[in-house]
């Protein structure tokens, strides 16, 4: 009996979901998905990713057992988990979503599209996400964007299943080296997306515009939207419709709750905005996006600059708050993820391909399209961003100016008085908190000194940038990656302010 194979990769739903949707009208389905033994041994790869996945195709699996079927789940390279399931017994349709990944799951992919090829297997691909494959020009970007996030949400109806459900129980394990489970993490699952949701939008978004920025008031201002997302519990046409239903429904006088919701729909678009860089160009994941800036962090990496950052050892509080909080939750607000990244880049001078593959490791919801963009965004590699900073005493005092922040996550923080909080390093010897173990360290001083080691870092950058390489290819980075929402077709002198706007960042 001929029947379509559904493979869910990062689309772990069952509700808009293109592929099933498609192939279930079409005769029956065997929905599968792969363990990839080597995809998880990549270095962006842990294992709170894992269990968040095991834990939403838990609940998918429970969807299609009520429907008659169950989720197969196969361990293997994917072509030969296909070899296996051809051998069984042959299909001709293998239906999927996209996925903009890393670059492992982009040569996977490449492979799997030659077996089908040699298998006369008709494999089709739907956007995951307001991102066009194979796009040949920026300036029709934003109306394939918006033709997607319009278009009707798909439902599944009259499923048929090539057999019926198999008596064993889900399970799913992960491999044994993977590490890093986060004890405060956000749980997977298409209900938990759909909760976090209805919460924002009935409760928590009125506190979306001037809530995202400081650490204190994100977690609950923030949608918490972006680990959903990156997994696909819940489509990215779903959250927009929903948003822009909901605005509809707002009162007049409800200005500050529009505004929220507003600025909440534009960080959605420009989600894909960063998606569509790495999707156009996978190469940046690895190299640098403006090649005029290689060789210049790659031959100066400080190992233990690098420990201290991981270890939150820094000396900065701020910082090293901010690094505490992330391993114990999976989840930071994007200013604090910036200044992270501005810190390792500037004053501790590391190259953001090492420091990306642990912050991806750190990261919830990872998603490699906005993290590498990211990355090098605020490393200053691209050469189309204005140079960002972020001081991370400044960054305390502005967004935790009481100290809640740094004395939740360092506990040594909290017998040191206020006056010294952001400083402690400055404190008195006499004032100074004793150490009582190895959890308890004494105050240390900043791995570099700030101001000095900022200064150095941004006159290298800087005389990079006004070298005649960089300037010459600025342009070609602008017409291959900027978005046209801002501007149309920058002036010579004006390519590395195109994209502006692009710095509000992604707090979901």
């Amino acid at each position: 009996m001929s029947y379509a194979l559904v493979w869910f990769k990062r689309d772990l739903r069952w509700q808009d979901h293109d592929a099933l949707a498609q192939a279930s009208k079409n005769g029956p389905v065997r929905c599968i998905y792969i363990v990839e033994p080597e995809l998880w041994l990549q270095p962006d790869c842990a294992l709170q990713h894992f269990e968040f996945i095991r834990e939403s195709l838990t609940e998918l699996d429970a969807f299609l057992r009520a429907h008659g079927g169950c989720l197969e789940v196969h361990t293997g390279e994917a072509v030969d988990v296909l070899n296996r399931l051809w051998d069984e017994s042959p299909f001709s349709k293998l239906y999927s979503h996209e996925e903009t990944g890393n670059g492992f799951t982009y040569a996977r992919d490449l492979k799997v599209a030659t077996w089908c090829h040699a298998n006369k297997v008709v494999w089709t691909e739907f956007a995951q996400f307001g991102v066009v494959r194979r796009l040949k020009s920026r300036r029709s970007w934003r109306t394939h964007w918006e033709r997607h996030m319009a278009s009707p949400i798909q439902d599944v109806h009259g499923l048929r299943f090539l057999k019926p459900a198999s008596a064993e129980p889900f399970v799913m394990s992960a491999p044994d080296h993977l590490q890093h489970d986060p004890p405060l993490r956000q749980r997977g699952g298409r209900l938990q997306a759909l909760a976090t949701m209805h919460h924002f939008f009935n409760a928590r978004s009125i506190g979306y515009r001037g809530g995202i920025s400081s650490p204190l008031s994100a977690p609950d201002a923030c949608s918490r939207l972006s680990a959903y997302l990156a997994y696909g519990c819940i489509s990215m046409r779903e959250v927009v419709q929903q948003t822009r239903r909901h605005l509809e429904q707002l009162p007049p006088q409800a200005s500050w709750h529009r505004s929220g919701l507003s600025a909440f729909i534009s960080r959605l678009y420009w989600h894909c905005h960063f998606i569509q860089k790495l999707e156009s160009e996978p190469e940046i994941e690895w190299r640098n996006m403006h090649r005029g800036y290689d060789n210049l962090r790659e031959h100066d990496f400080n190992p233990e600059h690098f420990d201290a950052l991981k270890q939150a050892r820094t000396g900065w509080p701020m910082v090293d708050a901010c690094v505490t909080m992330l391993r114990e939750t999976g989840w930071l607000n994007f200013r604090m993820r910036a200044m992270l990244v501005s810190v390792a880049a500037y004053p501790l001078w590391l190259h953001w391909r090492p420091v990306g593959e642990w912050l991806a490791t750190q990261f919830l919801d990872y998603e490699p399209g906005i993290h590498w963009s990211q990355m090098q965004m605020q490393s200053g590699t691209t050469g189309i961003n204005t140079t960002r900073v972020y001081n991370p005493i400044k960054q305390a005092q502005d967004h935790d100016p009481k100290g809640i922040f740094v004395r939740r996550w360092l506990p040594v923080m909290r017998s040191v008085p206020d006056p010294w909080l952001f400083e402690p390093w400055k404190m008195p010897p006499n004032l100074q908190p004793a150490r009582t173990s190895i959890a308890n360290p004494l105050i240390e001083k900043p791995v570099v000194d700030l101001t000095s080691a900022v200064r150095e870092s941004k006159n290298r950058l800087h005389a990079r940038r006004q070298s005649p390489e960089v300037r010459m290819g600025n342009q070609a980075v602008v017409d291959k990656h900027a978005s046209r929402k801002t501007v149309e077709q920058p002036t010579k002198n004006k390519a590395a302010k195109t994209v502006s706007k692009q710095q509000l960042g992604f707090n979901f």
